[in-house]
């Protein structure tokens, strides 16, 4: 039951969440806008130091040799905790006003250490929140531009529509909260979960009614993950209003000064040291995003330059070409399966499904699908006939092909065709196998310089 801060005013407190935010801006100036859930692993594993929670076992199934779109699908319990919606900042920041370029983004971040959980869900909800909220101001609004971007079936999107349901019937926000925790109660009560916390986010932005405090109070006094609830609400305040916004009672405690925790300060170029720093690079890289990402957002100091159905657009999402086509980009739209990954070579791309874990036992068989994408936004309108020969086999396993080809047709208006037939491929251990094993198949087409390699790693069982 909190009414203000409770501590003197200080130095800022570092805090895991930030940190890895400035990690992920200096993956986006050193990598471009083109940044996805494999590029992201690698930060991971040089620069994050924690491993804590949904922190250790992505790290550690990437380094026996998962992919990064695997490894927070793999043994983890923590799939639907906080750890990726409160790191959504940055995307939204870099992508003002493109809820759908935020979410992108914040699907390859998540998908590292949530895989398909409602932890994925929960940052995409929120990055379009906060995207939108550069030209939206009206809560409502933002938290429906937030659910048209996750599936209705999700935990997190009952969650937040239950938010809704409560606050409309004129519930109490200390009976909202109690409804919440348990709807919630079979995945976690009070241990960081997404669906719930991102719930009290919801219930502080009803609640609050626009006000800055309310909104933060209603939120932290719900409990459980308060630095994410309350950061949460912040961000979106601090979007809408910026920092004219926050009373400043409140703004003498939050300082300038950038401290952090969790980052390899050894090896990791130099981070923002204060707000105005971080701002100034954000502000500087937003355009990048914009342009590579083919927007059609403009900067403007005019309100009355905003569209005025822009809420209902944010609100409907459609299919474009570049969407639907560009796979290596919009990696996320065909990449939807638990344990599988994408592997991106120029002209076309694969998608591994694993039947199951990508673990095997002796004498069992274990089957992969293998679908290829034809990359015809980029790479021309032209259908490729593929060779996928298995040149790396580890002893004790066998495949039942290690030599074919595969048709990879290009699209049409009349058949909308671009993906391969599934490649299905039986493995097959005898008694002998490795404790980690790795078959690698390379893909290749007959006037084309560019081979494409796809490692497929099992965990003896």
């Amino acid at each position: 039951n909190i009414t203000g801060f409770s501590s003197d005013i200080t130095e800022a407190l570092p805090n895991d969440d930030l940190d890895l935010q400035l990690v992920w801006l200096q993956a986006l100036e050193h990598e471009g806008a083109n940044l996805n859930a494999e590029k992201l692993g690698e930060y991971w594993l040089s620069f994050i130091t924690p491993y804590w929670a949904e922190y250790g076992i992505c790290k550690q199934n990437m380094k026996v040799g998962l992919p990064a779109q695997v490894s927070g699908d793999y043994a983890n319990i923590w799939k639907h905790s906080n750890g990726a919606w409160i790191r959504t900042e940055i995307w939204a920041t870099v992508a003002p006003a493109c809820p759908a370029v935020a979410v992108r983004y914040a699907t390859e971040d998540a998908k590292v250490d949530h895989g398909l959980g409602e932890g994925t869900y929960a940052a995409a909800f929120v990055a379009a929140m906060e995207s939108a909220a550069f030209v939206i101001s009206d809560v409502r609004q933002l938290i429906d531009v937030g659910l048209a971007h996750i599936p209705k079936s999700s935990r997190m999107a009952k969650t937040a529509t239950l938010v809704i349901k409560c606050y409309d019937e004129g519930k109490t926000a200390e009976e909202t909260r109690d409804i919440i925790v348990a709807e919630n109660a079979d995945i976690g009560d009070g241990w960081f979960q997404a669906p719930s916390n991102v719930g009290f986010v919801v219930l502080g932005l009803l609640y609050g009614e626009g006000d800055f405090k309310k909104s933060m109070l209603y939120a932290i006094n719900c409990g459980d993950d308060t630095d994410c609830t309350g950061a949460t609400i912040g961000a979106i305040m601090g979007i809408i209003y910026g920092t004219k916004g926050i009373p400043q009672d409140w703004l003498n405690h939050i300082g300038e000064k950038i401290v952090t925790c969790s980052i390899n300060e050894g090896i990791c170029v130099p981070h923002p040291t204060s707000c105005k720093e971080l701002t100034e690079r954000v502000v500087d890289f937003a355009p990048v995003v914009l342009i590579q990402n083919k927007t059609s957002v403009r900067f403007t100091n005019e309100k009355d330059e905003i569209e005025e159905n822009i809420f209902e657009r944010f609100k409907t999402k459609t299919a474009t070409f570049l969407q639907k086509y560009d796979a290596p980009i919009h990696s996320e739209l065909v990449n939807r399966e638990p344990n599988s990954f994408l592997v991106d070579f120029a002209y076309a791309s694969a998608v591994v499904s694993y039947d199951g874990d990508p673990t095997i036992k002796a004498n069992e068989e274990k089957k992969i699908r293998i679908r290829f994408i034809n990359n015809v936004k980029a790479y021309g309108n032209i259908p490729h006939n593929l060779r996928v020969k298995c040149i790396s086999l580890p002893n004790g396993l066998s495949v039942d092909k290690s030599d074919c080809t595969v048709f990879l047709p290009q699209w049409t208006l009349m058949t909308e065709e671009w993906v391969s037939e599934p490649l299905e491929i039986t493995i097959k251990a005898e008694n002998g196998i490795q404790a980690i094993s790795r078959i690698v198949f390379e893909v290749t087409e007959e006037g084309r310089y560019t081979a494409g390699y796809i490692p497929v790693t099992l965990l003896q069982r």
